[in-house]
């Protein structure tokens, strides 16, 4: 019964996360059959929304989600659940204050026309694959050319401006497919996608990882195992879906190029050239879809906390083979997706933070981010909550037990 609940979010309400801005798929790349927002509750589940609107049986007919039909079905759940969102809000440096037991979070709304403070005794950060770090550009790229000649596939892009323009793509990811097939069919004269693999990943292991035993339960794996289990998934690298392939490939003039490490980029005369090991090309644009960083030291709402904060680094040092240093970036989460203090006895507030983003890959497995690890990380999160709450406030729970006295007959 944790009832005073509030969300508070940077976007307007119908803003939709990524799923109708910088995702530019066209479906969701998780099966349909996999639940998760509707933590068991069958009325809940997309399917149940869908027929409700379609008639029944038209779920078996639908392949993979359209993302405007998630970004849809997401909008009603928070409407019909009567979730209390405070829209248009930015949310600076947390701080404790230790005399009130509660974090006091400054925001700076436009809806309430303002700045001003909130107070909340737990806080989670739900802030998304980005949300232990942020979206970076290689400095290859930013100190080489003018903000004018790249993006990165988070940023807005005017991929009406690049018709009839060469485009260059830095990563074989999905989100770069998505990318150069957007451009292609936004009538770019030529894409070429680079990749330093000699050929394409074809093995989903975000497939393999789909099944109960590890999403319900990598958390509880000894930190050897944890890291050996997403080291490996991060080495099988990640692949573009057969239908994002498909899209690119449809177009004649998209171009992939493996074994194509970039070694240099040049601006000249309003364009790019670009030296690889293993030619020298030109563009007019280019698109860096090399994702994300994990640097808890870039996020403004940690500003106070990120010194006490515990990482991999200062509680695991892996088999000189196995080193990975964005891994040891990770936040060393406990139980419940709480942080855990570097120093114990520094900042035991940490407790009562808690990080549900893709910054939990490390200690949580699929969580924070990840659709299919919904359903069994949002209930390890929400008994963490509780459990912390009851913890901290037995004493008066004994008092109320004490003082019970409803007699029965």
């Amino acid at each position: 019964r944790v009832g005073n609940v509030l969300v508070v979010d940077q976007n307007p309400l119908d803003h939709a996360g990524p799923w109708l801005n910088f995702a530019r798929m066209r479906t969701l790349r998780t099966p349909k059959y996999l639940t998760g927002p509707d933590l068991g509750i069958p009325s809940l589940t997309p399917r149940a929304w869908y027929e409700a609107q379609h008639g029944e049986g038209s779920w078996e007919t639908l392949g993979l989600i359209p993302k405007e039909l998630w970004a849809a079905y997401l909008a009603w759940y928070r409407q019909v659940l009567r979730i209390p969102v405070l829209p248009d809000t930015r949310v600076g440096a947390l701080s404790f204050d230790t005399a009130e037991r509660c974090f006091v979070v400054p925001c700076d709304g436009a809806v309430d026309g303002g700045a001003h403070r909130l107070r909340a005794r737990r806080v989670v950060l739900a802030t998304g694959i980005d949300g232990s770090g942020e979206w970076r550009v290689p400095e290859l790229v930013s100190r080489a050319l003018p903000r004018s000649l790249y993006a990165h596939t988070r940023d807005a892009i005017d991929f009406e401006a690049l018709r009839g323009k060469r485009v260059a793509v830095l990563g074989a990811g999905a989100s770069g497919f998505d990318n150069a097939a957007t451009a292609l069919e936004h009538g770019a004269r030529e894409v070429h996608l680079l990749f330093r693999r000699s050929k394409l990943v074809n093995v989903n292991a975000y497939r393999w990882a789909e099944f109960v035993g590890f999403l319900k339960h990598h958390a509880d794996l000894p930190d050897p195992e944890k890291w050996r289990f997403i080291l490996q998934i991060l080495r099988m690298g990640q692949l573009p879906p057969a239908d994002t392939l498909a899209r690119a490939q449809q177009h004649p003039a998209f171009v992939l190029r493996s074994g194509s490490e970039w070694k240099a980029l040049t601006a000249r005369d309003g364009a790019v050239v670009i030296d690889t090991e293993r030619d020298r090309f030109e563009v007019d644009f280019v698109i860096v879809a090399t994702g994300f960083v994990t640097d808890l030291a870039t996020r403004t709402e940690l500003r106070n906390f990120e010194p006490h904060i515990a990482r991999w680094a200062d509680r695991y040092t892996p088999p000189a083979a196995e080193r990975n240093e964005d891994l040891l970036r990770h936040p060393y989460l406990g139980p419940g997706f709480e942080f855990t203090e570097r120093t114990p006895g520094s900042a035991p507030y940490l407790a009562h933070l808690f990080n549900y983003t893709f910054g939990g890959l490390l200690s949580m497995g699929f969580g924070g981010a990840s659709i299919s690890g919904l359903k069994y990380s949002s209930t390890r999160l929400v008994s963490g909550i509780t459990r912390s709450f009851f913890c901290e406030d037995s004493e008066a729970y004994f008092d109320s037990l004490r003082n019970f006295a409803e007699t029965e007959f």
